[in-house]
């Protein structure tokens, strides 16, 4: 029996706000544990919350984004469970009215529904060590939004192209850095298999703690093929938590899966019901940043590029602005584009530096590009420039003059180089004229030798020809 898999995604996105959702306490990855606290996110008796504005507006602008029907009225719910990083003993979150509802978004052509988007607050962090176990409440109460798909996803790598997706426009629309080893995004999978063509959805499994994009995919693999063999030997998949152990390539049992019960949802009598009103939406809209799939489509019919260099320049939005800064000032977007990607990032790649940490700037090498097309210097010495750009950070006229390399371009230089190389080397200039044309590349390169290598190869080639025809003539006519 051939089966098919069924998948949806359960993803929590950490906002990038100053300040956690509940109160005034900073919002900080790495600080010394439980220095970020304050009697609102440690639960002290008689401490309120109170809402943090620029969270909901950042919800706001991803439900935009995804979307998603806004609601004009949500309400906060207290999710209730017992575990040491959680100090009230319930989590504020929003269950039966959440803030925004039947969302989508379109991955190759597919489109993947967004069942709900609400926002809530994180738990703290626990630190296992030996037999002991540490509580670090820094990160208790930072703003989060889950964002809850329908089962739409058919493949592992659908499900990663979504991820991947929904990361970048977390980034572009500034509502998170969406970092998963920082933990800015966190991804529970849910997977069940059912027999192919069926209606009836199998036992869903859900697997947490994955921490890449990529053991997302090799996750949701291991787990298709663990309950198709289990279902082809007549067992039955028991729905269960499981987490994924990249080092084996498997899913391991971790506990009995919560129903919505578990938790005794109940509206939480401290926070009023949350009302927007439809003047704001619209105001956010109005400001709503350029989004990737735009981006993607503009890099392609603007300018010329190939989709897979419009995609890299999209996943990775440092390089993108980068381009559209350069290009404003060399108008030249294939070339830049073929510059950026291979030449400059792979020496950057070198140095163990990204774009951002480059001391290379859009305008510098858009300067460069320059250069190349107006004959300034040849692709051979631009690499060399460019090379000392990344160590330097000069700008590449300083280079071009400090170290002599300008190119040689104008005709008349030239021409009088090519006559002293068909002067001296008459044998082989009556050998081309003879219909060797094997010669010619020879003759090119006592040019450029002669030029010291810095002879404009175009011009160099166009005024050679242009000799040889004369000479080639006059050899036939005597």
């Amino acid at each position: 029996m051939e089966f098919e898999p069924v998948i949806g995604l359960e993803i929590h996105v950490q906002m990038d706000t100053q300040t956690k959702m509940f109160c005034s306490c900073p919002v900080e990855f790495g600080a010394e544990p439980n220095t970020k606290v304050c009697p609102v996110c440690l639960a002290l008796p008689g401490s309120l919350p109170v809402l943090n504005k620029r969270a909901v507006e950042y919800a706001i602008r991803a439900s935009l984004a995804l979307n998603c029907e806004i609601r004009e009225r949500s309400v906060f719910a207290r999710k209730n469970y017992f575990y040491p990083d959680l100090p009230k003993g319930y989590q504020i979150s929003q269950y039966e009215e959440p803030l925004a509802v039947n969302g989508w978004l379109e991955i190759e052509g597919r489109k993947i529904r967004v069942r709900r988007l609400h926002i809530e607050e994180d738990a703290g962090k626990n630190i296992h060590e030996g037999n002991k176990t540490y509580v670090d409440l820094n990160r208790a109460g930072t703003p989060l939004m889950e964002i809850v798909t329908e089962p739409d996803i058919d493949s592992p790598e659908l499900a990663r192209l979504f991820l991947e997706e929904l990361r970048n426009i977390m980034r572009y629309t500034g509502v998170s850095k969406a970092d998963m080893e920082k933990g800015q995004l966190r991804c529970d999978i849910n997977v069940s298999v059912k027999p192919k063509g069926s209606s009836t959805l199998g036992t869903r499994v859900e697997i947490k703690n994955v921490n890449s994009f990529r053991f997302v995919q090799k996750a949701i693999e291991s787990e298709i093929e663990r309950q198709i063999k289990i279902l082809s030997s007549g067992g039955q998949v028991v729905q269960e938590t499981r987490t994924f152990d990249p080092s084996t390539g498997l899913t391991h049992p971790m506990r009995t899966k919560e129903e919505a019960e578990d938790y005794r949802y109940f509206p939480d009598p401290d926070l009023l019901p949350l009302i927007i009103s439809r003047e704001w939406i619209e105001e956010i809209k109005r400001n709503m940043p350029e989004l990737p799939s735009e981006r993607r489509k503009k890099l392609v019919e603007v300018y010329g590029l190939s989709p897979y260099e419009a995609k890299v320049m999209t996943d990775l939005k440092a390089v993108g602005d980068f381009f559209e800064r350069a290009v404003k000032l060399c108008q030249e977007p294939k070339l830049l584009s073929n510059w950026l990607l291979n030449d400059l990032l792979g020496l950057l790649n070198e140095t163990g530096k990204s774009i951002e940490e480059s001391l290379v700037s859009p305008s510098h090498l858009a300067k460069l590009i320059n250069f190349i097309k107006d004959g300034t210097l040849s692709s051979k010495l631009a690499k060399e420039v460019l090379k000392l750009m990344v160590e330097t950070g000069k700008d590449p006229e300083i280079i071009v003059e400090e170290k002599g390399l300008r190119q040689l371009s104008d005709e008349e230089s030239i021409k009088r180089l090519v006559e002293e190389v068909i002067k001296n080397h008459s044998k082989e200039v009556e050998r081309y004229s003879k219909g060797e044309e094997k010669v010619f590349g020879f003759l090119v390169g006592q040019v450029m030798k002669a030029a010291g290598g810095k002879a404009n190869p175009q011009v160099v080639n166009k005024v050679l020809r242009e000799l040889l025809k004369v000479f080639a003539t006059n050899f036939k006519n005597s």
